[in-house]
């Protein structure tokens, strides 16, 4: 095995927040109440700092590392199709399509939810029609996310919640 630096502090401090935050207003906080405000603001200031770190940050952390790509992700398609095992250091091609889908939902649900915070829009039906759909479109993501963590590491030996906690891939030898 080859044990490779991937995730940064910052990286693997913002996912993490992430999964809290946006799991306890999905699941547990009252969508009525200020908590669940304030915890929508937090996740909009986490996916803010998470995309300027996508422009300054170091390495894998980069948006440049990972830009979306369709013949990288039609690649990848096929080589999990044909049981091909090409490892990916950073983000595959397929999770980096995810992860601009995540952050642009995200802000999604957080203008949305604002919106219907804000007297221009108090009982307008849209921004919350848009609010609903765009947390069901990320809750969807997020479980297509987990499902797909869990096969490419079961399919590529490389464990990848593993490397999203210390922050180093173990890339097995070929």
């Amino acid at each position: 095995m080859t044990k490779v630096r991937v995730w940064d502090p910052l990286v693997r401090t913002f996912h993490w927040s992430l999964v809290l935050a946006f799991g306890a207003n999905a699941l547990v906080i009252d969508d009525d109440g200020k908590l669940h405000q304030w915890i929508g603001y937090v996740v909009v200031a986490l996916v803010a700092v998470r995309i300027l770190w996508g422009f300054i940050g170091r390495g894998y952390a980069r948006f440049s590392s990972f830009p979306p790509s369709v013949n990288g992700s039609r690649e990848q398609i096929i080589d999990i199709a044909t049981h091909r095992n090409r490892i990916h250091v950073g983000h595959t091609p397929l999770g980096a399509l995810m992860i601009y889908n995540l952050l642009a939902a995200l802000l999604i649900v957080g203008l949305s939810g604002h919106l219907m915070t804000t007297d221009m829009f108090w009982g307008v039906e849209w921004p919350e029609t848009v609010h609903e759909t765009a947390v069901s479109w990320t809750e969807v993501s997020v479980l297509l996310h987990i499902a797909a963590v869990i096969h490419e590491s079961r399919r590529t030996g490389v464990n990848l919640p593993r490397a999203m906690i210390g922050g180093y891939k173990e890339i097995p030898d070929r």
